[in-house]
């Protein structure tokens, strides 16, 4: 079984509530990201949302953003991240998903792509700018390879359109819970249940929810409300504060189990 497919089941057996973060691949390095990605799984991470460095990354904050150029000047390529997902499966069985804009897959051939990320250990793939309507070949191809495709849902998505992209995705799907770009917010978005609620009807699926999300109050209130809680910003952030110090591991480590530690409080 898929590892994202059977992480959620496992929580919804246990009744517990699953948390997800998101790092830049390759910020400040791609041996960072392999130890990061490690100590994230002792910290009681459930899935891994690595970024794939993009010259565009047009859905991304400014906070985002400049980890994807950090990637890239640390020489981070689709090839070499996939070759680090191996590296990290030798020790752990951690989720991964790859957060990736589609230009990355289309210039290797999707067919390929999927079989690579397959074969170094990747699990789901949400791709930012591919539509659902553009997407059944892709979507073929993931459910044959055994991936998961995660699906955003917005505030502002039509419920009729809603209900379209819930049907088609797998894993789960992720509600960004807040309009425009990804970065940190003082408060959770105050029609949270009500959005829950909106897209349970159409799914059984598991609803992550992420954006702006940046402490453990935070995190735990998003908790009681979600299956899950996607925590981004706030992570890459403590990443380009403490640079490549030698206490980077440890101390992303300890901020992280933090955030985890709220969530499972639920």
């Amino acid at each position: 079984m898929n590892r994202i497919v059977e992480r959620f089941a496992k929580l919804k057996r246990e009744n517990k509530k699953a948390f997800v973060v998101y790092i830049g691949a390759g910020d400040p390095n791609l041996e960072a990201t392999r130890q990061l990605a490690l100590a994230f799984d002792r910290a009681g991470v459930d899935v891994l949302e690595l970024g794939v460095p993009f010259s565009d990354p047009l859905a991304d904050g400014l906070v985002n953003q400049l980890a994807a150029q950090r990637g890239l000047e640390s020489g981070t390529t689709p090839p070499k991240l996939l070759e680090t997902v191996a590296a990290i499966r030798r020790e752990s069985q951690i989720p991964i998903v790859f957060y990736i804009y589609f230009n990355l897959i289309h210039k290797v051939g999707m067919e390929q792509f999927i079989a690579d990320a397959v074969k170094a250990g990747v699990d789901g793939l949400l791709v930012l700018d591919l539509p659902p309507e553009e997407s059944d070949n892709y979507e073929a191809q993931m459910a044959k390879a055994g991936l998961c495709n995660i699906y955003l849902i917005a505030p502002t998505t039509p419920e009729a359109r809603m209900e379209k992209i819930v049907k088609r995705g797998a894993g789960f799907i992720y509600y960004i819970s807040r309009e425009g770009v990804t970065g940190m917010q003082t408060k959770v978005a105050s029609n949270l249940t009500e959005q829950v609620a909106k897209i349970r009807a159409h799914t059984a699926l598991p609803i992550a929810v992420g954006f702006g999300i940046s402490n453990p109050e935070q995190a735990r209130e998003v908790a009681k409300e979600a299956d899950g809680c996607v925590v981004g910003s706030a992570v890459v952030n403590q990443i380009a504060q403490l640079g490549k110090s030698p206490e980077l591991v440890s101390k992303l480590g300890a901020f992280v189990k933090s955030l985890a530690d709220a969530v499972k409080s639920i």
